[in-house]
């Protein structure tokens, strides 16, 4: 932090731990009038625990903007949800607010939306479920915390990277699990960005896993897990199966989460209007109705804005989010709007080459346009210049190997990026996942064959809890020069976890001299890349 920065209630999260979990043991006995709920003991009427709902995926915050904040949890039954918060941990001036009712048709999942929150506040919360049926039962608090955006004067860091639970890796207890949830956790960020495949629903997990020297990787496994995903249960079962590990519920409770979707929260590589014919692992072909599953179970599991009006979804991934005068953070969805794979060298713009689609690239400049921030992030599930292949043939993201000018998705990139240059938007940088390893890219118009456009920085960190794969080959068409990557080339592909090659980003804005500081970062939480970008004046 610059010593300029007046940063609140830097807590011990040990200390907060151990508070809350003297907390969790009691239970609110109070009528729903008192503005301070009691925690005591349990009343006479209540002789076991499996008579009070129970949070068994704990709790969860997200879409955190200057003033609200989306807090996130699930019951095991039919249940009302009640949330408390307070900016003392001892909770003393608590208010209280009712949520929704959890029931079955939402998988028993309930969010709501705090508003009219204080700035630069350490904010402290518990949630707790009322059972519908006994109005003075209720279920044991989950207690967390997150920090509201700062007006002036305080630094803001934050951690972005992708792709958890793939290629079979799982939670493995021996290993102590997902444990780069704990590294990110450990160094307090104001929030985290996940850049997509928050799950793998084409990836099952079995129990055990041979490694190359011969040891066992075991994992936890459930019966939603055992399968590809087709049903609804089966959707929802794998982000059930994220949110059994430790490390995962602890962050979700102290940092607030800005998701998107990539491809594996449906199935590998998938475009609107594709049927999966060659794959016999599904009955079910049409990847639209399992786009529409998993989207459900997305929305229902994620910390997100959540509306629906008139029984339909009204609901976006992708939306931007401002945090302060510093930052502005922009999420992109380059799944719902896609055309479809093609070899991507069509020289002309149509739907087959859409990767945003006309709405939302719309929408992106618009906002891009109005932010007044000083820096603007744009999160994007896919990288901009690496080559992702989808079979020998057609390709996965932006890039298509031609080396050449803009074709295909290319084309719909070159429009933002030369609107970006005529309007002189400052301060923008791309940051993404995907493809399982950390890089830094530059994109210089002096070295692109389009060239129409201003250098930017792309900084790519994965996975999360996955299988790592060497670098990818770089596209020439904007130019992305190489400046640093975590993986040699021609390493053998799908490392396990225990093998140390998990990564994230961080990004930490300087309150007084406005600097942003980029890091790529290992399991152990150790700086592998770093730089620093002064803002344009």
């Amino acid at each position: 932090m610059s010593k300029n920065s007046n940063h609140p209630l830097r807590f011990n999260r040990r200390q907060f731990l151990l508070n809350s979990a003297v907390t969790v043991g009691g239970m609110i006995t109070t009528n729903l009038i008192s503005k301070s709920p009691v925690f005591g003991k349990p009343p006479g009427i209540i002789t076991s625990d499996r008579m009070r709902p129970g949070i068994p995926y704990g709790i969860a915050s997200g879409d955190i903007t200057d003033n609200s904040i989306i807090i996130w949890s699930r019951s095991d039954r039919p249940a009302k949800m009640l949330i408390e918060y307070s900016t003392s941990e001892s909770f003393s001036n608590v208010r209280r607010v009712f949520g929704p009712q959890a029931l079955e048709n939402n998988d028993f999942t309930a969010r709501f939306n705090l508003k009219n929150l204080p700035p630069n506040q350490q904010i402290f919360y518990r949630v707790s479920f009322q059972d519908l049926n006994y109005k003075n039962v209720y279920s044991e608090p989950v207690s967390g915390t997150f920090r509201t955006p700062p007006t002036t004067g305080r630094d803001i860091f934050f951690v972005w990277g992708g792709d958890t639970a793939g290629q079979g890796w799982g939670i493995n207890p021996d290993f102590g699990g997902m444990k780069i949830y704990e590294t990110m956790r450990q160094l307090n960020p104001d929030f985290f960005i996940h850049c997509g495949d928050t799950v793998y629903v084409d990836n099952p997990i079995v129990a055990e896993r041979t490694l190359d020297d011969g040891t066992i990787w075991k994992n936890i496994t459930t019966e939603e897990k055992s399968k590809v995903a087709e049903t609804l249960q089966e959707f929802r079962g794998n982000f059930q199966y994220n949110l059994l590990d430790e490390n995962v519920k602890r962050f979700n409770a102290e940092v607030p989460m800005l998701a998107q979707w990539d491809d594996h929260e449906t199935t590998n590589n998938w475009y609107p209007g594709e049927f999966l014919l060659s794959d016999d692992r599904y009955t079910v072909k049409d990847v639209n109705l399992l786009a529409q599953r998993a989207r459900q179970a997305f929305f229902e599991y994620m910390p997100m804005n959540y509306r629906t009006r008139f029984g339909a979804d009204r609901s976006k991934i992708y939306r931007s989010f401002q945090h302060g005068p510093l930052l502005d953070i922009f999420m992109l969805d380059e799944r719902t709007y896609r055309g479809p794979n093609t070899d991507n060298i069509q020289s002309v713009k149509s739907a087959e080459t859409d990767m945003l689609g006309k709405s939302q690239l719309q929408w992106m400049k618009v906002q891009l346009l109005k932010s007044k921030a000083t820096w603007k992030i744009i999160s994007s599930d896919m990288p901009l210049g690496l080559i992702v292949r989808d079979g020998p043939n057609a390709f996965e993201a932006w890039a298509n190997a031609d080396n050449g000018p803009a074709l295909g998705r290319e084309l719909e990139l070159t429009e933002l990026l030369r609107f970006i240059k005529r309007r002189n938007i400052k301060n923008v940088v791309w940051i993404t996942a995907d493809v399982h390893y950390a890089a830094a890219h530059y994109y210089d118009p002096n070295k692109a064959q389009f060239t129409d456009f201003k250098p930017f920085w792309e900084f790519v960190a994965g996975p999360l809890n996955a299988g790592t794969f060497g670098p990818g080959q770089l596209d020439n068409t904007f130019g992305p020069q190489l400046m640093f990557q975590s993986n040699p080339p021609g390493m053998q592909p799908n490392r396990p976890p225990s093998e140390g090659l998990q990564f994230f980003g961080g990004v930490k804005i300087d309150a007084y001299t406005k600097e942003m500081t980029v890091s790529l970062r290992n399991l152990a939480g150790e700086i592998i890349y770093s730089k620093d970008l002064p803002p344009e004046n």
